[in-house]
């Protein structure tokens, strides 16, 4: 693995970077079901709210931020306080490099400290690749341990393709 890379909490002077990794995924994929790419102050908000409770982290290789991962509620219902749901997006140009790797185990130890016991990823997938999705960000969920637990099909419309969304639980 790559050891010039370090792992940080997000700030929310990193809204800018985040957002410029996030827009690729908007833009141009089916990954993220939004179709606006967030203003920066858009993400500061979430960034200032997300780690009111979970933990959000940067991966830097260099000074450059290349990837981020986050917690978030799974629901607001208290019978859910041991469970979260995961994002994480890697720079285009910084994919398979252990890059997600890497700050899944970080994100996942310090979801362990705080308690969580079930952690859940939404992941959206289409049975045959297309030029929007691939089954990437599956492979990589399935490769750290997650399994699938739901799959609803044709859920999402992005590209004028429905696409599904698969959610993913490990057990931490």
């Amino acid at each position: 693995m790559n050891t010039n890379l370090i792992i940080r909490e997000a700030k929310v002077q990193d809204a800018k970077s985040l957002v410029e990794i996030y827009a690729h995924y908007v833009k141009n994929s089916a990954v993220s079901f939004e179709y606006k790419v967030p203003t920066v102050e858009e993400f500061e908000d979430r960034i200032r709210h997300i780690t009111e409770k979970y933990p959000y982290i940067v991966c830097l290789k260099e000074d450059k931020i290349v990837g981020y991962a986050y917690a978030s509620a799974y629901s607001s219902r208290e019978a859910y306080n041991w469970t979260a749901a995961s994002s994480i997006y890697v720079d285009k140009e910084f994919r398979r490099q252990g890059i997600g790797v890497l700050l899944y185990k970080e994100l996942e130890d310090r979801l362990r400290k705080q308690g969580i016991i079930n952690l859940l990823a939404g992941v959206a997938y289409i049975e045959n690749e297309d030029q929007y999705l691939t089954k990437d960000s599956y492979n990589f969920h399935t490769k750290m341990g997650y399994e699938e637990v739901a799959h609803m099909k044709a859920i999402g419309k992005k590209f004028d393709h429905w696409y599904d969304l698969i959610w993913l639980q490990k057990k931490l």
